[in-house]
């Protein structure tokens, strides 16, 4: 007799779309009450997309650092609670979308309320005492020695520098002259300290949620997308580590080649690794970057998983994907050493796109199971996207963040797609649709299914959380106050 295998269900949904007063969602009131909301329903996973902090395009996929927290959750209300702030600190709220993120408005008044909270606990009396305590035992915690002083010198530099990139920056600082960094650790030590205090609210507040979750027999399901920002501190501080050129830019980047959805690939301008330089230090800086994000998470989706097998290498003078050419990744050499150093790894790999054998069995021999999307699975005849072809060690999907709400696609699918999703469904599509892909998730063989929150509500195109390719309205989608 076969062995049972536990299922489990789970919702998608970034805490940034929670709703709130302050602009955007964050680690408050409204997080546990998501969390009380999903046990309530029988959930037993959240998964979230990166939560570092966000760069260019306010994109959790291209961040500042793949080390640390994105300051925009940190709750200005855990804040009062902790005496942190004062409620005149707090009183001028301005009046915030309900249903979209203004990042910019947002960031303002989020990070004005952070120096507040920065200037009263550094003059902090003794009730703050054992705080002090715990803030200066985060800034020497082992857990912070990769990466902590580096994203703190990095971020005062910017800001110092107006928010430039750090190749524009001074040519000693560039190059990380040690005589010129530590100057400026010395002539930006209040900026650096304010950068380390953000980080020691946002991991605080964090671990309370992800412990209110796990009281609530919740996991938590992370993202680690395979490549860096070039304008981060990742790049800045470790540039050995990337291809790169003497001013600072990369000589080679990431994307996909030409396929049946874009004549010309896709070109996003990642610096791609040196693979060789990592493997000759034992992979240190991914064993670090995997150790920090199983920190935020139970379990870890690694975004373009096929990219460990092989991935696109496109010079960087080029414009768009077409003249790249498939460059061999690290393979199994990667997870052997992650696997050395950490244990055995709970990771789930996105092995969507063009997929060939060997990521099928690069997948396989770390134990990682693959996605299914339901939306892929009407587009040809006999699609592995279907249910009836699933393997059990797979994790299912109505969308993802990339894909339109479930009831958005099929207004927007092929007279072809939406016939071959009735059918297939017996359902009538329309308002139906969300409701007919959520059974079929659930009644198949998978063993995880994950819904976005927006399927299970049952919106549509407007609450899109991503548009791949489009240049505004991303990320922004939020739950308005009474859903």
């Amino acid at each position: 007799m076969m062995p049972v295998t536990k299922r489990s269900a789970g919702v998608l949904l970034h805490p940034t779309s929670l709703p709130g007063i302050y602009g955007i969602g964050d680690f408050g009131d409204e997080a546990s009450a998501f969390l009380d909301w999903s046990a309530s329903a029988g959930m037993t996973l959240w998964q979230l997309l990166p939560l570092n902090p966000p760069g260019y395009g306010d994109s959790p996929y291209g961040c500042l650092s793949s080390f640390a927290g994105n300051p925009m959750l940190i709750s200005p209300q855990r804040l009062l609670q902790e005496k942190l702030l004062a409620a005149d600190d707090v009183s001028d709220v301005p009046r915030f979308s309900d249903d979209r993120v203004e990042f910019v408005q947002v960031s303002e008044y989020k990070f004005k309320v952070l120096r507040r909270s920065w200037e009263r606990f550094s003059s902090a009396s003794s009730e703050l005492h054992d705080l002090l305590d715990a803030f200066d035992a985060f800034v020497k915690a082992p857990e912070q020695q990769d990466w902590l002083d580096d994203y703190a010198l990095y971020m005062a530099l910017k800001e110092n520098a107006g928010g430039a990139p750090w190749w524009q920056w001074a040519r000693e600082l560039i190059v990380r002259e040690e005589t010129a960094l530590e100057e400026a650790r010395a002539e930006h030590a209040a900026a650096i300290e304010f950068w380390q205090y953000v980080q020691f609210l946002f991991f605080r507040q964090w671990d309370a949620v992800r412990e209110a979750a796990h009281a609530r027999g919740i996991r938590i399901m992370g993202d680690v997308p395979i490549y860096v920002a070039s304008d981060s501190a990742d790049v800045w501080a470790n540039q050995s580590l990337f291809q790169l050129g003497e001013d600072g830019l990369p000589t080679f980047v990431a994307g996909v080649p030409p396929d049946y959805f874009s004549a010309t690939g896709q070109r996003w301008g990642n610096p791609l690794y040196r693979w060789d330089v990592m493997a000759e230090n034992g992979y240190h800086w991914w064993t670090a970057r995997v150790r920090a994000n199983l920190r935020m998470a139970d379990m870890i989706r690694l975004d373009h998983f096929r990219g460990f097998a092989a991935y696109w290498e496109i010079p960087a003078s080029e414009p768009t994907a077409v003249h790249g050419r498939w460059m061999p990744g690290p393979g199994m050499a990667l997870f052997d050493a992650l696997r050395e150093n950490l244990g055995e790894l709970p990771l789930v790999a996105e092995d969507l796109g063009f997929i060939t054998e060997d990521v099928h069995e690069l997948r396989d021999r770390i134990g990682a199971p693959g996605m299914q999307i339901l939306q892929f699975g009407f587009a040809e005849p006999d699609s592995p996207h279907l249910p009836h072809r699933f393997a059990p060690h797979t994790v299912v999907y109505t969308g993802t963040h990339d894909n339109d709400t479930a009831r958005g696609w099929f207004e927007h699918a092929t007279a072809e797609e939406r016939e071959a999703a009735r059918n297939y469904l017996s359902c009538g599509g329309g308002s139906d649709m969300a409701a007919a892909l959520i059974r079929a998730a659930y009644t198949s063989v998978a063993e995880t299914a994950i819904v976005p929150v927006q399927d299970i509500l049952g919106f549509g195109s407007e609450a899109r959380m991503n548009t791949p390719g489009a240049n505004e309205n991303n990320w922004s989608w939020r739950l308005y106050p009474g859903v």
